[in-house]
């Protein structure tokens, strides 16, 4: 049954099924064929969305959606360029810093390297830069979304592993701003071994800097308010989504007033198709997940991971090859419900902080979101760049090393993870 459920799985994937087709009908399939009942379906499949924290994910979505149409990144974008762009490869550490930033609203790397990419990828190819090098830059830069908190990816993670989603995001900080500075040294190297940008990028003077500052201010002001509210103790995750969702009607309707009804509108119907793509993944992934393990394929799998050696960091590289592997296939929420249940066992044997361990295995996945061959995040950026994923390679794999060395840095420092979450109290 087990080889029923994973090849049936990669079977479908390899076909071209989308994500949940390809997790649904094995599953199905595996329940029927081992008699498990399939009036267990229904419930089981409800249950894999019917937890609190989890409705944070459609919240945060809707949040990301109207600060976008707000304007706020086009007013961000602007600052940053002001700030940083007057040297050679400006754009390339605008755009790292901005999608970076605005990875602390959005929690998703498809919807960051949509909104930061859609502005930045003309200017860029206007400055001189390559499709392929301003594809592939905003790809990886829009991965950082799912570390930078809030997470989409870690309130997952939270909800499987029963580990604090607070304390998961604060751990998330600081290796979500390392993995954007990792990106700044081949950005800016072949920037300038090319000649892409300008001397002189965004060179206005002063007063259009406090200007532009003026301008972006209460789209910076948007993170802090949701992550000192959640450090602080004020609400919770899914209450800070909330808050989100309001301060950016705040934003579009009062402040900057370039929303209406009838915008407010699409964006809820945008924001609703998104995050029903969004859950109903993680409810057939749930089902995956219950399914390996009630026929005691998870548990072998875990097994014969632990059978592999009895070094810790053996299994340690092995787990983050499987994740890296993974994730150039799969999306982020598909692996933490066919993966985790095989490492929680290895996690708990080795003693591995759980906090440390979800913000080491987001990082992982992250890197997967722009590395071919199916890299979600740069099939979004060259769609918006009008060109084929193979231009994107040569630029790309800088970037993937970069992002990777990061990784090292984080598995091997597990204090760079845990020092927030234990300053506040979290973890």
């Amino acid at each position: 049954m087990g080889i029923v459920l994973f090849l049936g799985f990669f079977a479908l994937l390899l076909l071209g099924a989308p994500i949940a087709v390809a997790i649904g009908v094995p599953t199905f399939l595996v329940i029927w064929a081992a008699e498990l009942g399939t009036p267990v379906i229904a419930p089981n499949f409800f249950a894999g969305i019917a937890k609190f924290p989890l409705l944070a994910i459609p919240l945060f979505i809707l949040a990301g959606f109207i600060l976008e149409r707000c304007g706020i990144s086009q007013r961000i974008i602007h600052f940053a360029n002001l700030l940083v762009g007057r040297r050679r490869g400006g754009l390339a550490i605008v755009a790292i810093g901005v999608c970076v930033f605005f990875g602390g609203v959005s929690g998703s790397g498809p919807a960051d390297s949509a909104a930061i990419g859609a502005i930045l990828i003309p200017a860029m190819y206007a400055q001189g830069y390559s499709r392929g090098y301003s594809a592939a830059l905003i790809a990886a830069a829009g991965s950082t979304a799912i570390i930078v908190p809030p997470s989409i990816a870690l309130i997952i993670y939270g909800a499987i592993t029963n580990t604090s989603v607070p304390a998961l995001f604060a751990a998330g900080a600081i290796p979500g701003f390392l993995a954007g500075m990792s990106l700044l040294i081949p950005a800016i190297w072949i920037a300038r071994k090319k000649g892409y940008g300008s001397e002189v990028e965004g060179d206005e003077g002063d007063s259009s800097i406090w200007h532009a500052f003026k301008e972006a201010f209460w789209g910076l002001l948007a993170p802090i308010i949701i992550l000192g509210g959640l450090y602080g103790g004020i609400f919770t995750p899914t209450e800070a989504a909330v808050v989100a969702v309001f301060y950016s009607l705040f934003l579009g309707f009062i402040i900057y007033r370039s929303l209406n009804l009838k915008m407010a509108y699409e964006i809820l119907v945008e924001a609703s198709e998104a995050s029903a793509i969004v859950m109903l993944i993680v409810a057939f992934a749930g089902l995956f997940s219950w399914a390996g393990s009630t026929v005691g394929i998870l548990d072998s799998l875990a097994g014969m991971l632990m059978n592999i050696s009895t070094n810790e960091w053996v299994i340690l590289f092995v787990i983050n090859l499987l994740i890296f592997i993974g994730g150039m296939l799969i999306d982020a929420i598909s692996i933490f419900y066919i993966f985790l249940p095989i490492f929680l066992p290895i996690m708990s044997h080795f003693g591995w902080d759980p906090i440390w361990f979800g913000v080491m295995m987001t990082l992982n996945l992250a890197i997967g979101q722009f590395t071919p061959p199916v890299a979600v995040n740069l099939y979004v950026t060259t769609q918006l760049a009008n060109i084929r994923l193979e231009n994107t390679f040569k630029a790309v794999w800088p970037m993937v090393l970069a992002m990777l060395m990061a990784l090292l840095i984080v598995i091997l420092f597990p204090q760079l993870s845990l020092f927030i979450p234990n300053f506040f109290g979290l973890s």
